[in-house]
């Protein structure tokens, strides 16, 4: 079972995830893509990682825009999970560029 990260195991984390934030104990990436249907392909990609790791993310549509946030719910914050999904998250994006 996934343990919350201590302040600073956290501190550690985040120079690794320079996209991400750490916001009302979650990480959050806003990011904007070149159009709405690349920003849909980027969200079906997510979700076929998420239910691969049975850890879902808050995806926030606005047209070309998403924002995920990401936060073991049943744990009350940030763990292990929700580094890993920020990293696989980052390679999708990666991908496009």
């Amino acid at each position: 079972m996934a343990e919350l990260l201590s302040d600073d195991q956290l501190n550690d984390v985040l120079p690794k995830l320079p996209d991400w934030t750490a916001q009302d104990a979650a990480l959050v990436r806003t990011v904007e893509l070149a159009s709405f249907p690349q920003a849909i392909m980027v969200v079906n990609r997510v979700a076929e990682i998420a239910e691969n790791d049975n850890h879902h993310p808050d995806i926030d549509i606005r047209y070309k825009t998403l924002t995920f946030r990401l936060s073991t719910h049943y744990k009350g914050g940030i763990t292990a999970l929700d580094v890993s999904l920020a990293e696989e998250i980052d390679g999708v994006l990666d991908a496009l560029t």
